[in-house]
């Protein structure tokens, strides 16, 4: 019988957890709770699949920005975009944190990195502020920038990609 009501305190506790989990806008949430010696209960709640897809749906909204200066061109591009995934595209830069990212220094300065832009590795294509610390993001590698991923001032989730370095 302890066993059962022990499984049952811990389907609420994990119930629990997970409401916190959504009132509060968090991703993932991690407790350990120890009953005694050797007897332990390691929980880990996470909507990490949740951030990923509204991360895509920005995708598309922020594309079609510079459409109407190409409008032939752009039309085959969303197609490619909605049937390919850009974390999975070789040339991907990702978030290596949670943050707001910023494609600019300080409000009114250049951005770092515009589409079409060539940069070199090392080079800061984007600021990510986490905790009120300013972390530049550089460049992985050499190439061309095809497409940037973010907007200015937007929450990004780790792993999201941020922009396509070719």
């Amino acid at each position: 019988m302890s066993d059962k009501t022990s499984h049952d305190s811990d389907v609420s506790f994990i119930r629990a957890l997970a409401e916190l989990l959504h009132e509060n806008d968090l991703t993932e949430l991690q407790v350990k709770r120890d009953y005694g010696e050797n007897d332990s209960l390691n929980v880990r709640v996470s909507r990490a699949r949740e951030v990923v897809q509204q991360v895509a749906m920005q995708q598309p909204a922020a594309a079609p920005a510079p459409a109407p200066a190409a409008a032939p061109s752009a039309a085959p591009a969303p197609a490619a975009a909605v049937s390919e995934d850009p974390a999975s595209h070789p040339g991907a830069v990702t978030s290596p944190m949670v943050g707001t990212a910023y494609l600019q220094a300080e409000p009114g300065s250049p951005a770092f990195v515009t589409q079409g832009a060539q940069v070199k590795e090392g080079d800061t294509v984007l600021i990510i502020e986490a905790m009120k610390t300013m972390n530049q993001i550089p460049a992985p590698r050499s190439g061309t920038v095809k497409r940037i991923l973010v907007e200015d001032g937007s929450p990004v989730e780790f792993g999201a990609p941020l922009m396509i370095i070719e």
